[in-house]
């Protein structure tokens, strides 16, 4: 089978980004977890709230592995967060088998951050944390909401755009992002941008989530087009008789 089948049925993308960029992900990441755990240690002395910490962890990798993502933006960071808090204390409330209560907990709050545009995979695991979390975390009650869940993640979201400031090429959240060295599109090779009625409709097309921000999008459109058509390729010279 060749190479590119396999990376292909593996779901390995092309992902071309520099050390620095490594990097900065990686300690960007720690150091907004080492800023959470103190904060989650401080409101919820107790430690029941360091449960809360593990969905906030898959958080911190969307907002500094990929700060300019649609799932990594305020909205879905926070929304995400807050309504599965509440799809998770409903569905602890409602049923009393944990198997039961955890799934619906779990597949419910998809299905609300689906309907409020706010999907943030990590929002599964704060759902899910309020039905496994323990008496300390079903004693909140709907204030696990608030404290610490959407304390936390408005903390998160501070924290990245706080961290991500220093870096030029990544700016958060994405409406600030201003990429610096990149190649400016050569106007007699660009084609109109697509309006946005244009993007919502190819993206319905899809009917899947597509993990790219509008302004993303459009800027890598222009730069495929600042390199003009391609050259067809050269035909063969024929073989002397």
């Amino acid at each position: 089978m060749p190479l590119s089948h396999v990376r292909r049925w593996l779901g390995i993308e092309i992902i071309e980004v520099s050390l620095t960029e490594k990097l900065v992900a990686t300690f960007g990441g720690g150091l907004a977890l080492l800023a959470l755990v103190g904060i989650t240690g401080l409101m919820l002395p107790g430690g029941g709230g360091l449960a809360v910490v593990a969905s906030m962890g898959a958080s911190a990798v969307l907002l500094f592995a990929v700060p300019h993502g649609a799932l990594s933006q305020p909205w879905p960071v926070v929304g995400g967060h807050l309504i599965s808090a509440f799809v998770g204390v409903l569905c602890a409330r409602s049923f009393e088998h944990p198997a039961l209560a955890s799934g619906c907990a779990v597949g419910f709050s998809i299905g609300a951050m689906h309907h409020f545009r706010c999907i943030h995979p990590p929002g599964g695991a704060t759902a899910l944390t309020a039905v496994l979390g323990g008496s300390a975390i079903q004693d909140l009650g709907f204030h696990y909401m608030l404290m610490p869940v959407m304390v936390n993640a408005l903390a998160m979201v501070l924290l990245a755009a706080a961290i991500n400031f220093f870096f030029p090429w990544r700016r958060y959240p994405a409406v600030f992002n201003r990429p610096a060295g990149l190649p400016l599109a050569d106007p007699s090779h660009t084609l109109p941008a697509p309006t946005h009625d244009e993007v919502v409709k190819a993206l319905r097309s899809l009917d899947s989530f597509v993990d790219i921000s509008e302004a993303d999008l459009l800027h890598l459109v222009s730069l495929l087009h600042s390199h003009g058509p391609r050259q067809a390729a050269p035909l063969a010279k024929e073989k002397a008789p």
